[in-house]
């Protein structure tokens, strides 16, 4: 199976598993992803999404299935649902309900950086390398996922990163911005974020969402989510366990 969801307590581990092709990605797997999002979505026992290799030590993923794109690239029916496909994962992967983490080891090219730039924060590895490689074949990057590099690294490095399909080393990747995070493991961070409220986390995330949209004011939405917070149940919890000088228990 080249892609599996398994649950692991509060952590919902999404795993690329196709060793064989250094997890490349080929268009049922694309397919495969929003309904493994939503089964996550879906958990109300979930607190985080960690996407990952299945197989510790190799590659993220090197990206698009090379074979498949060229056996199929004069098939203007195939490449259409091709790029659907890849559109809906991303713009799903990218609002979804959950904070989400790329644990990156090894190669993370083309496709899977997409996937990692869908992701609310990166953890790599000493030798994981980041590349978007299109221009080397003559190809496009989405929009979406140029949008969602650019917001990470700005302008000027995204274009480098875009114009020579250079890959670089997670040093420089959280130098510039990149990869947050230089680590063995995810689960340091896996456990502060878990230790978080839910709700805190969800409105979080939209809200940052909603201002890398353009949104740049509050408005009645956002106006009455913050009103309603201090009537919550986990803010009745976080300020019990502050004044008792315990942790909270979300």
């Amino acid at each position: 199976m080249s892609l599996r969801l398994e649950i692991h307590g509060q952590i919902a581990h999404l795993l690329i598993d196709r060793a064989d092709k250094r997890n490349a990605l080929n268009m049922a797997m694309w397919q495969a992803m929003p309904e493994l999002f939503e089964r996550a979505a879906n958990n109300s026992d979930l607190k985080l999404m960690i996407i990952r290799a299945a197989e510790p030590g190799g590659a993220f993923c090197a990206g698009a299935d090379i074979s498949e794109l060229l056996a199929n690239k004069d098939d203007d029916g195939w490449c259409a649902a091709n790029q659907a496909a890849i559109n809906r994962a991303q713009y799903e992967l990218t609002r979804h309900r959950l904070p989400t983490i790329a644990f990156v080891e090894g190669d993370c090219v083309g496709g899977g950086f997409g996937i990692a730039l869908a992701c609310d924060l990166r953890v790599a590895t000493a030798n994981a390398r980041f590349g978007i490689t299109p221009a080397k074949l003559g190809l496009v990057y989405p929009l979406h996922d140029v949008k969602l590099l650019t917001d990470l690294v700005g302008p000027g490095q995204a274009k480098r990163i875009l114009y020579t399909g250079s890959l670089i080393g997670a040093e420089e990747a959280q130098r510039i911005g990149l990869a947050e995070f230089i680590a063995d493991s995810p689960d340091e961070l896996a456990q502060e974020i878990t230790a978080a409220s839910p709700h805190s986390l969800r409105e979080t995330k939209r809200f940052v969402r909603r201002v890398l949209d353009g949104q740049v004011a509050d408005d009645a939405d956002t106006l009455r989510i913050f009103a309603e917070a201090f009537a919550g149940a986990d803010f009745a919890e976080g300020t019990a366990a502050f004044a008792a000088k315990r942790k909270p228990e979300f």
